[in-house]
């Protein structure tokens, strides 16, 4: 197994020990999580970057690694929605999105290996989601009050930022769930013989 299927696989045995922390009682625990998920994140970068330039991209890969990247957003919005600190509507969102990706995607194998390539909208998905789940970690632990807690209105904007990187990444998972519609529309025109 090479370097980059290794990193896959490191990233989904993180999710459950990040999944597992809340259940704890200490002080810094959801700066704990946070970490996680950030080793998880940079590792999501690295495995895809590794596979390329080694060109060591295999079958297995570019299953598992997608499947990571799911598994890794929507348990870190799960223990946000936990910690109400997240609406049960974005996950749902987020899942409905990637199970019709998912499908569009099997449907484009099936019928001759079409990609669809992803959209500027899935690039700002990802990036808004991951910074959104970031800065909502570490909100968590009371971020705002106990490190800057003299500034004035600081959680207030904290946490206006947190939400508008939220609103967005929502928005662009909504959009890129269309541009995948559109782009994949004729996938589905069944064929005559």
């Amino acid at each position: 197994m090479n370097l980059p299927n290794k990193l896959t696989i490191f990233r989904i045995i993180l999710v459950p020990i990040m999944a597992i922390i809340p259940f704890f009682d200490f002080n810094i625990k959801w700066i704990v999580i946070d970490i996680i998920f950030i080793i998880a994140s940079i590792t999501d970068k690295l495995d895809g970057y590794l596979a390329r330039s080694k060109n060591q991209v295999t079958t297995f890969g570019k299953f598992l690694d997608p499947i990571a990247d799911k598994i890794l957003v929507l348990a870190a919005m799960l223990i946000l929605v936990e910690a109400n600190k997240l609406p049960a509507i974005i996950p749902i969102i987020v899942m409905l999105r990637e199970f019709m990706v998912s499908g569009y995607r099997l449907v484009a194998v099936e019928k001759g290996g079409k990609v669809i390539a992803a959209s500027v909208w899935g690039k700002l998905k990802t990036v808004t989601q991951m910074l959104a789940i970031i800065l909502a970690f570490v909100d968590q632990n009371g971020f705002a009050q106990c490190f800057i807690g003299g500034i004035t209105g600081f959680a207030w904007w904290y946490n206006l930022v947190v939400t508008i990187l939220m609103t967005v990444s929502i928005i662009a998972t909504i959009f890129s769930g269309l541009d995948y519609i559109l782009k994949g529309k004729d996938l589905f025109k069944e064929e005559v013989k």
